[in-house]
């Protein structure tokens, strides 16, 4: 049997396997952001498809600047809980392991999902018009962030998560901070990648302080803003802020990149068809992998089981994540652990749509 089925251990957390159902916000929840029936059968039937680790989609930490869309799940509330209880049951029923992902918009959302507000971000931000499209941060907003961030890692130990993920990619307000493109500040939290880490580093310790040792603190980790601005994000600085990240707390760093704003296609690039295709993030995890001491979970593409397999035989990651293929098959594992090599997602991104996440792919099946 490959590795990629046998137990995999981070920290005291086992889990069964190294496959990783990557966070996918699925727009299933209730209005208010509250768990839905709906979503406890999508989270039970991944469960009992067979994936080890579950991260649910993006769940805002700071009401209401921190909602990048209606609906989306909450958690700066204690009235999320008995919801995520009821999630966390469901997909400990079926014996994997479930990760809460926090969350903050930033500049990612409108003035509609937060009360006629203008979005946030480390500076202030204009369209090509020259208007206005974000307000920086004070510093008493970002220390009351930190707060936010810390009473959510509590709120979601006290649901039964296993775990949670601090989602600093996709182009939402951790990656903002991060990236030269959207972070101009002249402060402690600006300018050199030594100050633009500073509140992950912060936040990092922060919640890990919080939560305690023994409790798992995952990060997802922007490698690329794939803009065209000749200020960006460089991998340098994307290696850099990884170590510094895992000395402040972090136990295991997941690799993404793109925005949703600009450049969505960067993290989910359309038709992928043959193995060559696969594991676009790779090179950029191979160089995290080479440079931290935890384990980095590869994310992006991935489809074929033996291209899964030599990620970790060359030492690229530790465990393989996916969204897109579980959405057309939640019971994918199970598949391939019964023999099928891959994948029937093509990779077509017809799931992505605001009615809701399914596969809406009636083409023919993927050879």
């Amino acid at each position: 049997m490959s590795k990629l089925f046998e137990p995999y251990q981070i920290g005291a957390l086992t889990f069964r396997n190294r496959f990783v159902r990557s966070a996918t916000h699925d727009r299933l929840m209730q209005p208010d952001g509250e768990v839905s029936e709906e979503q406890l059968k999508l989270f039970r039937n991944l469960a009992a498809g067979g994936v080890g680790l579950i991260m649910t989609g993006h769940s805002y930490v700071s009401h209401p600047l921190g909602r990048a869309s209606i609906p989306q799940n909450g958690i700066f509330h204690e009235r999320f809980l008995d919801g995520y209880k009821k999630m966390v049951e469901a997909v400990h029923q079926h014996g994997a392991k479930i990760f809460l992902q926090l969350a903050h918009a930033g500049r990612q959302t409108a003035p509609d999902f937060i009360d006629g507000q203008m979005p946030v971000a480390p500076s202030d931000l204009f369209d090509e018009q020259g208007r206005q499209v974000a307000r920086a941060l004070t510093l008493e907003e970002i220390d009351r962030l930190q707060e936010d961030y810390e009473a959510a890692a509590l709120r979601a130990k006290r649901a039964g998560f296993d775990g949670v993920q601090l989602h600093m990619a996709h182009g939402y307000l951790l990656a903002q901070f991060l990236s030269p493109y959207t972070n101009h500040r002249e402060d402690e939290y600006g300018g050199s990648i030594d100050h633009r880490i500073s509140l992950l580093c912060a936040l990092s310790y922060r919640v890990k302080a919080a939560v305690g040792r023994q409790y798992p603190v995952f990060a997802k980790l922007n490698t690329t803003d794939g803009v065209t601005a000749a200020t960006q994000l460089t991998l340098p600085d994307v290696v850099y802020a990884a170590q510094m990240i895992a000395e402040h707390g972090i136990d295991a760093i997941e690799t993404s990149g793109g925005t949703i704003k600009e450049t969505r296609v960067v993290m989910s690039k359309p038709g992928i068809l043959s193995p060559d295709q696969e594991a676009y993030f790779a090179p950029a995890a191979k160089q995290i992998k080479a440079a931290v001491k935890v384990p980095v979970i590869l994310v992006g593409g991935l489809r074929s089981l033996s291209v899964m397999e030599n990620i970790l035989a060359d030492g690229t990651a530790d465990m393989i994540s996916l969204s897109r293929p579980f959405i057309r098959e939640p019971d994918l594992i199970n598949k391939l652990a019964a023999g099928q090599p891959k994948a029937t997602c093509v990779s077509c991104n017809l799931c992505f749509n605001p009615q809701g996440l399914k596969c809406r792919y009636e083409g023919p099946a993927r050879q």
